[in-house]
């Protein structure tokens, strides 16, 4: 069971090799894997010019906007994502071209195994206190906005700050969670066997 404080800023960034961005990794499994041998992988992405997101075979995605705008050309049509807004799930397959809007983007991204995990992406805006109670095996807490405190029910607190997440690991406890003002996302990964 564990708890760690992440701050996205002091992240090792990785620079893509097409020059299109760069990579800060908030959390892999298992500790040492790369992207072809992970069971899950936590990360932020700074989208710096147009292009095709990578084919990951296998592997459900889901997509949150930190910073900026952003165009995704699909198959079905047109996805406009915005900066705390709404996160979007799709299969590591699907062929997407993403267009940064108004200069360089910063996203949340979520991979998973589709076969042995369960992965969710939510978009939270919160103002008081609410107990936050949903189990998975993984999950990660981000402010993105405003302020933030997160208390297990051992009475250990976490405050956060914008651009800041918590990482529960074999968590079980509930979070009663205090916010001002707090854009949040939410990210559950949950072990299917």
């Amino acid at each position: 069971m564990t708890a760690h404080l992440i701050d996205l800023e002091q992240l090792p960034t990785t620079p893509w090799k097409n020059g299109g961005g760069s990579t800060r990794q908030l959390a892999i499994a298992p500790p040492d894997a790369g992207l072809d041998d992970s069971a899950w992988r936590i990360s932020c992405a700074r989208v710096a010019s147009t292009g095709p997101f990578s084919l990951f075979p296998g592997i459900q995605r889901s997509l949150a906007l930190l910073e900026g705008n952003l165009l995704l050309q699909r198959a079905n049509g047109e996805t406009r994502m915005q900066a705390c807004g709404e996160a979007l799930d799709f299969s590591g397959e699907e062929v997407i071209d993403a267009t940064p809007l108004d200069g360089a983007v910063l996203d949340l991204n979520l991979m998973s195994r589709r076969d042995d995990w369960q992965q969710s992406l939510h978009h939270l805006h919160l103002h008081g206190e609410r107990l936050l109670n949903e189990e998975a095996e993984v999950r990660l807490l981000l402010c993105n906005a405003g302020a933030l405190l997160v208390r297990l029910d051992s009475g250990r607190e976490f405050a956060l700050r914008p651009r800041q997440a918590l990482l529960l690991r074999d968590e079980p406890s509930d979070l009663t969670l205090r916010a001002r003002n707090a854009c949040l996302y939410l990210g559950l990964l949950r072990r299917l066997s």
